[in-house]
């Protein structure tokens, strides 16, 4: 059994864990919170973070400015201000989108007078990111886990990854129970997510022994609370699925993910389609095609065994849950397909797609 792991995030998990460590917060004299406007409050978050910072002696401001897809413009203007405030630290709270926001955040925090772009080349950003702390509202991205920010680029309609030793969160608190005022149908697409991450990270050539181990941990919890299709979620349920995103996120820090998610990219940017759901949509193509290789059908064979099911089971029930109902023109999905094309996501597989395959998926899953 070999593997080679650099995971330097401190995780802390369990109901309470903000309350229970607030020493952990200890990371500098004034924090910037990078959240949205609505999450990190109705979960609760966010009044824990503030009166755990006011125990403790430190400042904060509040930047409610993370959007869904988060917009680069938006977290570099969001660096800048908390450069302007003093911020010597970045908490992030959220979903995927606040947390990937204030990894952005960190970087242009300590780098203010840096072009928006320059996030994207190593050497450009001189000064080091502040440091994070992350706390997850969602149970899917698993970005309290990986050193990835995936980032809208100012045309509206590409994202490009942000990585790197400072993207790394110092300490991440993962509390279950802010998981629970999210509703019935985002808790569904959040784990198609962490599966999409579970699949897409047991399939990469990339993965070795503890990676596989990360992926069939997540995989089996997740499938053994979505294969039920539950009208309600359980405090239960909810535990199992925040520990498994995690899991799921540090399995693909060390693989990277398939090509369901740059496919999914182009209708989440044009069609709104969340995420999870998004990536799910092309789970049957991803099954057929990836089992067209031995190595593809022995990967998917064990992934499916081990965690209680068949891959015609999942690659008919994961498409079916993510109930993506759309419906293009030719040139709609020319403008999709080429809009991702590039991606380096569809090399992160046993079967690797032609540019013809990328359409005909379209075709046949979304053609008039």
């Amino acid at each position: 059994m070999k593997f080679s792991v650099d995971i330097p995030v401190k995780i802390i998990s369990g109901r309470g864990c903000v309350a229970s460590h607030p020493e952990e917060l200890k990371l500098g004299q004034h924090a910037a919170i990078v959240c949205g406007k609505r999450s990190a409050v109705k979960s609760g978050a966010l009044g824990d973070v503030v009166r755990m910072l006011g125990s403790l002696g430190i400042g904060r401001d509040i930047l409610d400015g993370a959007l869904p897809n988060p917009p680069l413009a938006a977290a570099a203007a969001m660096g800048q201000r908390a450069a302007a405030l003093g911020a010597d630290f970045v908490i992030g709270i959220g979903g995927g989108s606040a947390m990937d926001s204030a990894k952005a955040v960190a970087a242009f925090a300590a780098n203010p007078t840096a072009a928006p772009e320059d996030l994207f080349t190593p050497g450009k950003l001189t000064s080091h990111p502040l440091p994070i702390v992350l706390i997850p509202t969602t149970a899917g991205t698993g970005s309290e886990a990986n050193p990835y920010s995936v980032l809208t680029l100012p045309d509206g309609r590409h994202k490009k990854t942000y990585s790197g030793r400072g993207a790394w969160a110092k300490v991440a608190f993962l509390d279950p129970a802010y998981t629970e005022s999210v509703s019935r149908d985002s808790t569904i697409s959040t784990a198609l997510d962490a599966m999409a991450h579970a699949m897409e990270s047991y399939l990469s050539p990339k993965s070795d022994a503890l990676s596989h181990m990360l992926a069939l941990y997540a995989g089996r919890e997740i499938w053994d609370v979505i294969s039920e299709y539950p009208d309600t979620f359980t405090p239960e349920m909810r535990d199992r699925l925040s520990y498994a995103a995690c899991a799921a996120g540090a399995a693909i820090s060390i693989t990277g993910t398939g090509f369901p998610h740059p496919l999914g990219y182009s209708i989440t940017l044009l069609d709104g389609i969340p995420h999870g759901r998004a990536c799910a949509a092309f789970y049957g193509d991803y099954i057929e095609y990836n089992r067209r290789t031995p190595e593809g059908e022995r990967l998917i064979d064990e992934f499916a065994a081990a965690i209680g099911a068949k891959p015609a089971l999942l690659a008919e029930y994961l498409p079916a849950l993510a109930a993506v109902d759309l419906h293009f023109t030719e040139e709609e999905i020319a403008e999709r397909v080429e809009l991702v094309k590039g991606a380096k996501n569809y090399v992160n597989s046993p079967y690797v797609l032609s540019d013809e395959e990328k359409y005909e998926i379209y075709r046949r899953k979304f053609g008039k």
